[in-house]
């Protein structure tokens, strides 16, 4: 199974999904690209949370230095992002795709994180609650569903939001996987508590 996490936008928690995904599955992990902060990276943070033996980490297709979108941090390092250079990591497990940012965020003057979704990739929603969240997250399942991209389910990031969850549930009909809550921190070991409660939906994406 592929798995491609993407969020309504930047810091909803992304990185934390993939974490516990990851583990939960016992999965590989790899983010094709990163833009800014190599020395703490998305696969850095991801691989210091992940506990189990089994997984293991793919180096990205593109380390850009600059943390803004990759379209703009690539043209700072002299770079153009070339769909052709990024090449998914061969391997029999379970592999888990962290975008960056949302999906439409370009990565170069024509693509966008969307054309990084191959046809055998499941997508995973990850979504916080704030104001214009709603319109967001709606936006993100239209845009996928347009492109005939299976939405394989759905995780709310933070503080709990009954309304929103209800409403944006009812509308999208997308599977609904998990809650990450407003931790005080996250380590292994929190970690691999929501691993255990995530598990049973994760496994039931077909």
């Amino acid at each position: 199974m592929k798995l491609f996490i993407t969020g309504i936008s930047t810091d909803v928690g992304k990185t934390i999904a993939s974490a516990i995904i990851v583990e939960a599955l016992q999965a590989d992990y790899w983010k094709p690209i990163q833009a800014g902060d190599l020395n703490h990276s998305d696969t850095h943070k991801v691989q210091s949370l992940v506990s189990n033996s089994q997984s293991h980490f793919h180096s990205n297709s593109y380390a850009l230095q600059t943390p803004a979108s990759p379209h703009l941090a690539a043209a700072i390092d002299g770079l153009t992002i070339a769909m052709n250079q990024i090449q998914e990591p061969k391997t029999n497990n379970h592999l888990v795709v962290e975008g960056a940012g949302g999906i439409l965020v370009p990565l170069n003057e024509t693509q966008s994180v969307v054309d990084l979704i191959q046809p055998d990739y499941k997508v995973i929603v990850v979504s916080r609650h704030y104001l214009g969240s709603i319109n967001h997250t709606l936006l993100t399942i239209e845009a996928l569903k347009n492109r005939q991209i299976q939405v394989a389910g759905i995780i709310f990031s933070g503080d709990e939001n009954t309304s929103s969850e209800s409403i944006i549930l009812s509308r999208t009909a997308v599977p609904f996987l998990g809650r990450i809550a407003q931790e005080p921190y996250f380590d292994t070991n929190v970690i691999l508590e929501y691993a255990e409660l995530f598990r049973e939906n994760l496994l039931k994406i077909q």
